[in-house]
């Protein structure tokens, strides 16, 4: 995964986010189902807190697409590699800056190995809307995760 490009990834979506903001904080819708594809139904929730220089993945899913929410506070540095055969953009990596600098949400089809770390000198908040339940239906099935934390020591060395 050391050869791979820069570039847009095909099937990845960036969307920034809009916060209102008054004196009491700030409101952001993260997602609505009527400005995403019919396909894609978010199945279940979770938020996730990063310490400061902590990273989480590079992995990948065989069948789930992630719908990542970065708001803030703290700012992670995404990255993204599509690993897909027989996509017209296998082998691109795409990176971004996603959080209280840029919030946004960013959506994440099967097939493409991602990672974030928190650059910022705060913990950041992650929320993610995949569309398949963490182990399926009662926590039962195998987890559709590919693990690559340790394919390369350099891989997300950032």
């Amino acid at each position: 995964m050391t050869d791979w490009k820069k570039g847009d990834i095909d099937g990845v979506v960036v969307t920034p986010l809009k916060l209102f903001s008054d004196s009491r904080g700030w409101l952001a819708e993260t997602f609505r189902s009527d400005e995403l594809p019919q396909a894609f139904a978010p199945a279940m929730s979770y938020i996730s807190l990063t310490h400061p220089g902590e990273k989480r993945g590079p992995h990948e899913h065989r069948e789930q697409t992630d719908l990542f929410c970065f708001a803030g506070p703290g700012t992670f540095l995404v990255r993204l590699w599509d690993n897909r055969s027989g996509s017209p953009t296998r082998g691109l990596e795409m990176e971004l800056f996603a959080g209280a600098d840029n919030p946004c949400t960013i959506r994440i089809p099967p097939g493409i190995v991602h990672g974030y770390k928190n650059v910022s000198d705060v913990d950041a908040l992650c929320i993610n809307y995949p569309n398949r339940l963490f182990a399926g239906e009662g926590k039962s099935s195998p987890i559709d995760e590919i693990r690559h934390e340790e394919d390369d020591p350099q891989l997300f060395d950032i």
